[in-house]
């Protein structure tokens, strides 16, 4: 009973982690508005550096370095977290750029898509055979973006572009994360960012604007210091979520994050969504409903087929 318990409490650790992690996704709309007028990339660079100052200060504390030396010999592994970390920058600097021009709507939308681009990479890459269910999602998630370029007749670049970049971020992480933990893995994606947000941040300051750090007053400037904070706590809290839950259970999870991303953009930022744009997002929740429903309905089948390999065998018939 004690290890039922037990397992009853990491399972309701790791569900509390994720509503954790994907609630405070779901409101970093707000956190970046509230960086206005700082430019996007001033404000990749900072988040850069920032996160990669705090995970460097964890790994002091810890006295966690000595994993640092053992991967110079891994050429390939360096490599996998390089092509991350260029992709998680890539997101993040889509990601802010949407949320500060008044386009938060798209972002919502790009990670709405993800579940849809995560299972096409899984076909196109990874060579899974897909079932009839998830075959459906798909098709579905395909007429929406037809619907919403034609619709708005543009084509939805900064949608795909959040929902590919980080669904080949997790692709990737898919591979690398077998051979690191969370902590190191975003150690070294942000160590591996820190010459090119060096390199961000004298553009701006010679070439641009100029920078705007320490220019608006003590709150702005701790915000652009806090976001070192802000982008390691979500991540972390799901490391935990997925150690802990199910993976169908973190995935039903993460849909709060683009529905936190809508609210806050229709009723704290102001946002006007055209009806055309109502109808592409009900079709990509139709979408997603039948990914769920197709995840559900997979994992009850496991469940009951691991119940029936764990039964007894029955008593022989008495004669």
């Amino acid at each position: 009973m004690t290890r039922r318990r037990a397992a009853v409490s990491a399972s309701g650790a790791g569900v509390l982690a994720g509503f954790g992690a994907y609630g405070l996704w779901g409101l970093f709309p707000l956190y970046f508005h509230a960086l206005e007028p700082t430019g996007a990339w001033e404000i990749l660079a900072n988040r850069i550096g920032w996160t990669a100052l705090l995970c460097a200060v964890v790994l002091a504390v810890r006295r966690d370095w000595s994993w640092l030396g053992r991967l110079v010999t891994q050429r390939r592994l360096l490599i996998g977290v390089a092509v991350a970390a260029a992709l998680i920058a890539v997101n993040w600097v889509v990601y802010v750029a949407a949320v500060t021009s008044g386009h938060t709507s798209d972002a919502a939308l790009g990670y709405f898509l993800n579940p849809l681009v995560t299972v096409a990479l899984g076909v196109v890459v990874l060579r899974e055979r897909l079932r009839p269910l998830q075959w459906l999602a798909v098709l579905i998630g395909v007429v929406a973006g037809l619907y919403l370029s034609v619709a708005a007749g543009t084509f939805p670049l900064t949608a795909l572009t959040l929902a590919c970049s980080f669904g080949l971020y997790g692709l990737v992480k898919n591979k690398v994360g077998a051979h690191l933990p969370a902590l190191h893995s975003l150690s070294l994606e942000t160590f591996l960012l820190l010459p090119a947000a060096a390199v961000i941040l004298v553009l701006v300051a010679t070439v641009g604007p100029g920078l705007d750090f320490g220019r608006h007053g003590p709150v702005h400037t701790a915000l652009l210091v806090g976001s070192g904070v802000a982008t390691a706590i979500p991540l972390l809290l799901f490391a935990t979520a997925a150690r802990r839950i199910p993976l169908v259970t973190v995935g039903l999870i993460q849909f709060i994050t683009p529905i936190i991303q809508l609210i806050c953009a229709v009723t704290v930022l102001g946002e006007h969504l055209p009806v055309q744009r109502w109808v592409g997002f009900g079709i990509v929740w139709a979408a997603l409903a039948v990914l769920s429903a197709d995840a559900l309905l997979s994992a009850r089948r496991r469940g009951v087929a691991g119940r029936t390999r764990r039964a007894p065998h029955p008593p022989p018939p008495t004669r």
